[in-house]
């Protein structure tokens, strides 16, 4: 008999708003394209946050979300990775992952597919018990995934610790890259986060597909690589770029003040600065960085953040409550009024970055930023701070050319006089041509493969098509 039910998945997003804004744009393309109903199921540390409930309760109601309770990592030392704590909040949830599934069941809706990110493959476990069929959304590119895919093996094979390395790790496909550059929780062999990341990948080959957040023209080396097939490789699918798209949403919703401010601005004039939901600068470095855009003598739109104590502090540090204003050099804004707007904390960032005003990007190479982007053709300048944004930073500046980099000293600092070279470059400079032509090349590309004949399009499409006959043998086991 034909089944009148839509066929149904599950989604288990790992902790972090970056991890949950791209498999939210996937599950809006099952629904919308293919039909299905959606469940994420929401794992933590302590209560959902207000961002994550904000997104999830905007959803129609093909969408639902469970909340799970939330795992004790009580346990964990203060200094624990990221990474860690990821896992453990995935791996710590799974009785509890069994009883939905348990209840699913009951309900007649078991799901046809259960999707992980990409630290959530003990969930694996709980898909297999249920006959659904494990997969993996991967957030980033296809240059990481080829990383996260050959690790257990140059685990073996490299004696040392991977920064020490002295010649770049090649993978096929991809942009050679020093082992100083690979992903944070690569950086100590002996730490928990590197076991983690290990204990992970290894479950990779587990996944009866990848779904990985990137598209062909983009990486069309690092994808026929990962699509050659070879044992214990699952079937990659690009399925990007799913990004956050600046659609003015008229809602009623007052035009933020940075729009209206752009508004007025010449056309691709200004520069937009931000460093994503978790992006935060030593003061020392908060402070070159505001010299070096006054200097610049550029227009510029910057998003700022309390500066924190130590580089790089993560997502999962509450920001702290000052005015980042506070913070600026005296006399900053004096200096720049008229050509440059700031921002505390948070802006409308994909319909900046869709606004014709907006030249130029300078960001921390978050994948969900660099994508956002691409599909609006705006050129970057790569800052990267944390996770895989040095991975992402060499493959958009040195393979894809659509960024330039910004060098940092031997102590780390990147001085005002860099900030203002390369933000000068960008803006008004020869490189700067170069790079927005080939940005404007990929931001084609971005829209060919999501029409409905692109390769994107077409490579969802397939998925959803195993998806369906999977649900189809499980309704045919269940009447039997």
């Amino acid at each position: 008999m034909e089944s009148s039910k839509a066929p149904h998945v599950a989604i288990i997003p790992s902790p972090g708003m970056g991890h949950l804004i791209p498999l939210v744009e996937f599950a809006k393309k099952l629904v919308h394209r293919h039909n299905f109903t959606v469940t994420f199921m929401i794992v933590g540390e302590g209560p959902p946050s207000k961002a994550q409930r904000t997104v999830l309760d905007s959803l129609p109601s093909s969408f639902s979300s469970v909340f799970l309770p939330p795992a004790d990592l009580t346990d964990l030392p203060s200094t624990a990775g990221i990474e860690t704590r990821i896992s453990l909040t995935v791996t710590r949830s799974l009785s509890e992952l069994r009883r939905v599934f348990n209840s699913f069941t009951a309900e007649g809706r078991l799901p046809t597919a259960l999707v992980v990110d990409l630290f959530g493959t003990d969930a694996f476990d709980v898909a297999v018990e249920f006959h659904v069929s494990p997969y993996i959304f991967f957030p980033t590119n296809a240059n990481v995934l080829s990383l996260f895919l050959h690790l257990p093996k140059l685990h073996e094979t490299v004696p040392c610790e991977f920064r020490e390395l002295t010649e770049p790790v090649q993978l096929p496909g991809c942009v050679p890259v020093s082992g100083k550059d690979l992903l944070d929780p690569t950086q100590d062999r002996k730490d928990d986060a590197y076991k983690w990341l290990l204990h992970n990948t290894k479950r990779y080959k587990e996944a009866e597909g990848i779904l990985v957040n990137t598209f062909f023209e983009l990486e069309p080396n690092a994808i026929k690589a990962l699509q050659e097939p070879g044992l214990d490789k699952p079937p990659v699918y690009p399925v990007g770029p799913l990004a956050n798209i600046g659609k003015q949403e008229d809602n009623g919703v007052e035009k933020s003040e940075c729009l209206k401010w752009l508004d007025n601005q010449p056309l691709g004039s200004v520069l937009y600065v931000s460093f994503g939901s978790g992006g935060t600068l030593t003061c020392e470095q908060f402070n070159e960085l505001a010299f070096g855009l006054a200097d610049s003598e550029q227009r510029f739109l910057w998003v700022i953040r309390s500066p924190s104590g130590i580089a790089n502090a993560s997502y999962f540090d509450s920001h702290s409550k000052t005015d980042p204003l506070a913070f600026l050099p005296p006399g900053f804004l004096e200096r720049t009024k008229g050509r440059g707007f700031v921002i505390p904390s948070w802006a409308p960032q994909a319909q900046i970055l869709s606004h014709p005003s907006t030249g130029g990007f300078l960001s921390h190479c978050g994948w969900n930023s660099t994508l956002e982007s691409i599909v609006s053709g705006v050129p970057l300048i790569a800052w990267p701070l944390f996770a895989e944004q040095k991975m992402n930073a060499i493959l958009l500046t040195e393979d894809i050319h659509v960024a330039l980099r910004v060098r940092s000293g031997d102590d780390g600092l990147v001085r005002r006089e860099e900030v203002t070279r390369v933000v000068k470059g960008l803006m008004e400079g020869e490189e700067g041509k170069g790079v927005r032509n080939k940005m404007k090349e990929m931001k084609e590309g971005a829209s060919k493969v999501l029409k409905d004949d692109g390769t994107s399009t077409k490579a969802l499409s397939l998925v959803a098509l195993k998806w369906k006959a999977h649900q189809k043998e499980l309704e045919q086991n269940v009447n039997h």
